[in-house]
């Protein structure tokens, strides 16, 4: 492993940008070398999201609901993001309920990701959740979620389908399958 760099010195940074969800930051930063650069970054609210890979018996949990963004229809993980005074575990078992319909008893961290932390400041903590009950409260989704099962042994043919392409959605899965020793 090498040795830690030291950080750039951000000599400035102006929002050029805003929306309700995002705010674009351009950021003058001066490197260890004396050489500057502008780069522009999207920050969140900070407040945090999860994503929860739910285990029903020998079943995992997928949700398919609407992407803006791919304006399609894509098969994922429940998620979703922290509310205020929320903990991240509480928001999981929230986000199942919403979704699809089960809390958790059992909830581990299996990691914390970001997204393109190049671009952009939010990060994401992926649990897996087990002992699913039923439960369902009232999420702010336009329309249902269809709660698609998978069974755990066929977890490599999810990665063939076309809809499941979300790469934190192939994260979880990959960390999901190393939790549970999958083969």
């Amino acid at each position: 492993m090498g040795e830690r760099r030291q950080k750039p010195e951000i000599l400035h940074t102006e929002v050029v940008a805003k929306s309700r969800l995002f705010q674009i930051e351009q950021v003058h930063l001066r490197f260890a070398n004396q050489v500057e650069r502008y780069y522009e970054r999207m920050k969140g609210s900070n407040r945090g999201a999860v994503m929860v890979v739910p285990v029903l018996g020998e079943q995992l949990l997928l949700a398919r609901e609407y992407a803006a963004g791919t304006d399609n229809y894509e098969l994922g993980f429940p998620k979703g993001l922290v509310d205020p005074g929320e903990l991240p575990a509480e928001a999981a078992n929230r986000e199942l309920q919403e979704e699809i319909g089960f809390g958790a008893h059992k909830l581990t961290l299996l990691k914390e990701l970001s997204l393109a932390p190049g671009y952009f400041s939010s990060k994401m903590q992926i649990f897996l959740a087990e002992d699913l009950y039923e439960s369902r409260l009232e999420g702010d989704e336009p329309e249902p979620i269809e709660v698609v099962p998978w069974p755990l042994v066929d977890w490599q043919q999810l990665l063939e389908l076309d809809d499941f392409s979300e790469s934190r959605s192939v994260s979880a899965l990959f960390l999901a399958q190393k939790h549970l020793h999958l083969k």
